[in-house]
């Protein structure tokens, strides 16, 4: 049985929820060894310096958030030319690696060729991840993240095979079939299919899906047989999962609601105010899984839509002393909060 706690733990990307505030404030909380950034979308262009900057602002101090957690880029796409020129711009920007996404599962995504119906093709993606490969210097690592396959596995091999000969240093196996969506169960003894096709390369195998508390965390690493996890939507409802993992004691509610109003503010400057609410309700929405003070904080603001509202409400009701509150803004070390 692989030991836990895990070697390495990631923070998954999902699209409109990890976006960088989300992230500022989990890397604050500890445990995490690196975030993933949400997808960007690549299609026929080179993108301007601008669409990175301000996608994953990260770049602009050492693709890292304010914690001092490194950011890797995600690419989407699929036109193995225009990725690697794409990549070529992120390492010049100075991006921690880039990851590739052939694991969304958004029909509009798929519908585009991006994502994972890709995953239909393992020729075209080991040509993605080889052009990426040879267009940024050796000392950028490159990624991947994949399902099981789009609609079955019967290329789940052909396509993990495929990436590693390619040069990926690192592959997400998600263990889920496009089909199969976010729907429990997922399926870790797959990955371990995955994991053994690969052994003895230079590919890390990095096991993700349907991991809540610690005890899945387990579970999951005996089943898959990885030292190393990616944690999303268990994260984002329980933002001291990645601690409790490892072993370390994790934050309960007292510390966690001082998150909510920092979050907000995180996200005020960016965000135009009939959307500012909908973001805050979001995560609010998703710490209800594991904090039932969430959810009486959940039915007080609801029905808001004013946003200051709102905010003044999840102040009032996670309002702490002031030396907490200061620990949630600080830096914080690996270990949890300062």
């Amino acid at each position: 049985m692989t030991p836990c706690p895990p070697r390495l733990i990631l923070l998954a990307p999902m699209e409109g929820v990890l976006d960088h505030s989300l992230r500022d404030v989990l890397t604050r909380v500890g445990g995490v060894d690196r975030c993933v950034s949400e997808f960007i979308r690549v299609t026929d262009r080179l993108l301007p310096a601008r669409v990175f900057l301000r996608l994953m602002p990260e770049l602009r101090h050492g693709s890292r958030t304010p914690a001092g957690v490194p950011v890797r880029a995600q690419l989407l796409g699929s036109d193995p030319a225009v990725l690697a020129d794409n990549a070529a711009r992120l390492a010049e920007l100075g991006a921690e690696g880039v990851d590739l996404n052939f694991g969304c599962p958004a029909k509009t995504v798929n519908r585009h060729r991006g994502g994972a119906v890709l995953l239909d093709e393992p020729a075209l993606v080991h040509d993605i991840v080889a052009a990426v490969r040879r267009a940024v210097p050796a000392g950028v690592p490159v990624s991947a993240k994949m399902r099981l396959g789009h609609r079955d596995e019967e290329r789940l091999l052909d396509n993990a095979r495929g990436i590693a000969a390619a040069g990926a240093g690192e592959l997400v196996v998600h263990a889920r079939t496009k089909l199969h969506g976010y729907r429990p169960p997922a399926y870790w003894d797959r990955i371990a299919r995955v994991r053994e096709a690969l052994a003895g390369g230079g590919t890390r195998v990095v096991a993700n899906g349907e991991v809540w508390t610690a005890d899945d965390a387990r579970r999951c690493l005996a089943e898959s047989g990885c030292d190393a996890l990616m944690l999303g939507r268990g994260l984002v409802a329980d933002p001291g999962l990645a601690l409790a993992v490892r072993g370390l004691p994790a934050p309960g509610w007292a510390q966690i609601g001082p998150l909510l109003p920092l979050y907000a503010e995180l996200v005020r400057p960016r965000v135009a105010p009939r959307h500012r609410g909908g973001r805050l309700k979001q995560w609010i929405n998703q710490l209800r899984r594991r904090h039932p003070q969430a959810q009486a904080l959940y039915d007080a603001v609801r029905t808001l839509h004013d946003a200051d509202a709102l905010e003044q409400v999840v102040r009032a009701m996670t309002a702490v002393e002031a030396p907490a509150m200061e620990k949630a803004r600080g830096p914080v070390q690996h270990a949890g909060f300062v």
